[in-house]
């Protein structure tokens, strides 16, 4: 009995000792991630923004897609999550003015997925305003509100507000999450890692927001 009572004892030990290990644990930056140089204003109100910068076309971007829209689940309420897609050229500030159509005519977040699924399955780049809206026809969307939206002065707006942002946080790859405009996180050796990372940065700037 009383080795019983001892060998209980040494897992609980363990187990609080390899729990605080974790706990403790400590990402550094630099290594796991970097403080952008010319950050965004934060806000001050007490809520920690995460962004998602991310594009279409790009297949890391189509994997992380579901993992992410997961995690975000997970976030307490005082993360706020929102995604940026990337507009470095044409081809990307198109599938930018998509997304904000998207956003702009409250579709759910399948027809997110499906411009994915679109590019990477069907082969359909989604490269002109006419592919476009025939894509967004398939959710009920009639072509010439669309056609509205996607040349909207409000997604015109947003798509030069992206290339603002990725100018000023010299955005370079994709996907990568950028934590209250200052800090940025990009691929690790899984999605798994890089939500840790995440999360102990987002702990690190509660105080700061």
């Amino acid at each position: 009995m009383k080795n019983l009572k001892l060998f209980n004892l040494t897992l609980l030990a363990i187990s609080i000792f390899s729990f605080s290990g974790v706990a403790n644990a400590e990402y550094k930056m630099g290594k796991d991630y970097t403080r952008i140089d010319n950050p965004l204003p934060v806000k001050q109100d007490g809520v920690v923004e995460v962004m998602e910068v991310f594009w279409y076309g790009c297949g890391a971007c189509y994997t992380f897609d579901g993992p992410v829209n997961g995690w975000k689940k997970t976030l307490p309420n005082d993360v706020d999550f929102s995604k940026l897609p990337i507009t470095w050229a044409a081809i990307h500030q198109r599938h930018a003015a998509l997304y904000y159509t998207i956003e702009a005519l409250n579709l759910s977040e399948s027809a997110h997925s499906a411009v994915f699924v679109a590019i990477h399955k069907e082969k359909n780049f989604l490269n002109s305003d006419k592919s476009i809206v025939k894509f967004l026809k398939g959710f009920g969307v009639a072509p010439e509100t669309s056609e509205a939206y996607l040349k909207s002065f409000a997604v015109k707006q947003k798509v030069s507000r992206g290339i603002k942002i990725a100018k000023q946080l010299k955005l370079s790859s994709t996907p990568m999450l950028i934590i209250d405009g200052t800090y940025i996180i990009t691929q690790k050796r899984s999605f798994e890692e890089m939500f840790k990372v995440a999360e102990y940065v987002v702990e690190m700037q509660r105080s700061r927001s």
